[in-house]
């Protein structure tokens, strides 16, 4: 364990390491140091943001897309999917609820939708601000054009999500056989030139993907800076053509989430849906692996089933945001605080 722990040390550190010293870790990586890295992942965590775990209101407002994405549900040719989009007046009730709850965030996610034109995001975004203004607004609705992302900026969205999903770009084009890497790549420019705070991240246990695949996603989310990083398993689903492969594990997935911790110490890290989904101690798991935010489930329960990203997918019981008393008592039994704030990013741009 030696070498690893001096890398890890190092990493500690200089919240930095050599490409090759990375792979190092993910080569040679085992039980034992494992666990130191955990550790040194939590404590990291603990300096720059406590013990507090951030939540934040989710809301599936529509599940339409015009993306092709081999591996996910909602993809524009599953016509297995039962579609839904939430009007404005839906959408403010969700949001009045999650007022009501104690939430101080919304996340309004969506395929990528253009009923949803700008004019009405824009309009919808303004209404939550006058409902809730001192909430914070995070917007997760795919690639647009940098103008459209000002106008959702300048009606008073805070955060926006883009997972870059890989940083392989031949990976990309098996994923996604109608879009392109650099156009993902360019709306994540975008949208950090625009004062978004801005979330990328990618997924686990893609098919034939390697540890020197991981260390390329790591290195990219280095250099881009983001305020958070969404990284979970991937999960096939049975109505897509990546259906059959199988599953990223919680092993390698907190062991990313730890890496990343070291990597960019101020950066928010959700312990994500897919995580908890795979597994029963998917979510403490991440917690302990250096993960702060969590995203408790405020879609109208006759649409939760319907959003259906991947394979049996948690929306209730902790994952479902009226059971913030189970969350709590969860959080607190693991060591952990419920915090409801807005919880805006610490991370420091150079």
């Amino acid at each position: 364990m030696s070498k690893i722990k001096d890398l890890i040390d190092k990493l500690y550190q200089e919240h930095d390491l050599r490409d090759e010293d990375l792979l190092y870790i993910l080569d040679n990586i085992d039980e034992e140091s494992i666990d130191y890295l955990f550790y040194m992942a939590a404590k990291t965590r603990d300096r720059h943001h406590g013990r507090k775990v951030y939540l934040r209101g989710l809301i599936e407002f529509t599940n339409y897309c015009k993306r092709e994405c081999s591996y996910c549900g909602i993809n524009a040719y599953n016509t297995k999917a039962k579609r839904y989009r939430l009007t404005k007046e839906e959408i403010l009730a969700t949001c009045l609820h999650g007022k009501e709850l104690g939430f101080n965030t919304f996340v309004l996610q969506g395929g990528e939708d253009m009923y949803y034109d700008d004019e009405k995001m824009a309009d919808i975004i303004r209404s939550i601000k006058d409902l809730a203004p001192d909430s914070a607004i995070t917007i997760s609705i795919g690639e647009r054009s940098k103008d459209s992302y000002r106008l959702l900026r300048e009606a008073g969205a805070d955060r926006y999500l883009l997972r870059h999903e890989t940083a392989n770009e031949e990976t990309y084009k098996k994923l996604h056989s109608k879009s392109y890497f650099k156009d993902r790549h360019q709306c994540l420019k975008d949208l950090k030139d625009l004062g978004f705070q801005v979330g990328s991240g990618f997924m686990v246990g893609l098919p034939d993907y390697t540890n020197s695949d991981y260390v390329k996603d790591l290195r990219f989310l280095k250099e881009l800076e983001p305020a958070m990083v969404g990284m979970g398993p991937f999960i096939a689903h049975e109505d897509t053509p990546m259906r059959g492969n199988s599953s990223g594990t919680i092993e390698k997935t907190t062991t990313l989430l730890a890496i990343i911790r070291l990597l960019m110490p101020r950066v928010l890290l959700p312990a994500t849906t897919a995580l908890a989904s795979i597994g029963e101690s998917g979510r403490k798991r991440g917690l302990d692996a250096g993960a702060n935010v969590i995203m408790p489930n405020l879609t109208p329960m006759v649409h939760r089933g319907d959003y259906s990203l991947y394979k049996n997918k948690k929306s209730t019981g902790s994952e479902s945001a009226e059971a913030l008393n189970l969350i709590k008592e969860e959080l607190e039994s693991y060591g952990y605080e419920c915090d409801m704030a807005r919880g805006d990013s610490k991370v420091i741009y150079r």
